[in-house]
């Protein structure tokens, strides 16, 4: 099992999944992390010069076409993975991981290896409150 993890310094995970540099891959058998594998990942400085579509009032963050089309880009380099947790991200980029076959988690838990480890366990709880 293929599980990742926005962060920026591979030990602790991001605040925010659209600010996040690296995803950081725990594989994972018999109930252990065997390997980690940092992997570079589109943000939003990378989206910078593309065409922005205006937000609709009302809309939750990130949902409109151009942004699903961007969040389907950032998945591209975690498409092995059945798990994405996080800290922070926003409706838009939740669902579209879901649509790619990505399970999204928001966590408070900011050690990379305990969240590993209590989405491994089924112990982890998705705060979806914390969406934006």
């Amino acid at each position: 099992m293929k599980i990742a993890v926005i962060t920026d310094d591979g030990k602790t995970i991001s605040q925010h999944f659209g600010r996040a540099q690296y995803y950081l891959v725990a594989t994972v058998e018999n109930g252990k992390i065997v390997s980690r594998e940092q992997r570079d990942k589109l943000g939003h400085t990378y989206f910078v010069n593309q065409p922005h579509e205006e937000e609709q009032p009302g809309q939750p963050h990130g949902m409109d076409a151009a942004s699903h089309n961007k969040h389907l880009q950032m998945a591209k380099a975690i498409a092995d993975c059945e798990a994405l947790l996080c800290r922070g991200m926003g409706m838009g980029a939740y669902e579209s991981m879901k649509t790619r076959g990505i399970r999204p988690v928001v966590t408070d838990i900011a050690s990379v290896d305990e969240a590993v480890m209590a989405y491994v366990e089924g112990n982890i709880v998705d705060q979806v409150e914390r969406l934006h």
